[in-house]
């Protein structure tokens, strides 16, 4: 305190001397300027006891502290949002891949669908004509048989009618006997 007090009165004399010639009024050999640095010293002395150095302290550390779990939850937070992007952009990737999976399995679907009517509609032709061909050919068969029943009935009338023209008694006595001496 004692460095203090000659500090202020070195001060107030060096102010008296190059103060620009003239000196102002005095309190017991010291001038205003010694009162002023008297006055800052005591301030000084004021905030360090009642410890505002330490509450300014305290204040910005406090304001320190904010700041750092304000960055802290920013960064927690752009952690987030970036793992959202990624999930999301993972999300439309699938679902793209898994729509071209769709329409590549209906396209698949459709060839097989259209193949297999194809086929089918070919066996069904086959069918309707072997089908067809059947039913000409049981015509022709029934045609046939029936042309032959007409033509045998036709000749055995014919026959029938020739005979009874051209045979009489004798010749079918004859007959009658050739066909004991074969027997």
């Amino acid at each position: 305190m004692a460095d203090l007090i000659t500090i202020l009165s070195v001060v107030a004399e060096h102010g008296a001397e190059h103060g620009g010639g003239h000196e102002g009024p005095t309190v017991a050999g010291f001038g205003a300027a010694f009162f002023v640095a008297l006055s800052m010293t005591t301030l000084a002395l004021i905030m360090i006891w009642k410890k505002v150095p330490g509450m300014i302290t305290a204040g910005l550390d406090r304001g320190i502290a904010e700041i750092r779990h304000q960055l802290e939850e920013a960064k927690t937070l752009r952690a987030e949002a970036e793992a959202l992007r990624r999930e999301y952009a993972d999300k439309i990737a699938n679902a793209e891949r898994e729509s071209a999976e769709m329409v590549a399995h209906a396209k698949h679907e459709a060839e097989a669908i259209v193949a297999k009517a194809e086929a089918d509609t070919t066996d069904l032709i086959g069918r309707r004509e072997k089908m067809a061909s059947d039913k000409i050919a049981a015509a022709e068969l029934v045609a046939i048989h029936d042309l032959r029943v007409r033509a045998a009935e036709a000749a055995a009338a014919a026959a029938s009618a020739l005979i009874r023209s051209k045979h009489d008694a004798a010749a079918d006595g004859k007959l009658v006997d050739e066909a004991i001496v074969s027997i």
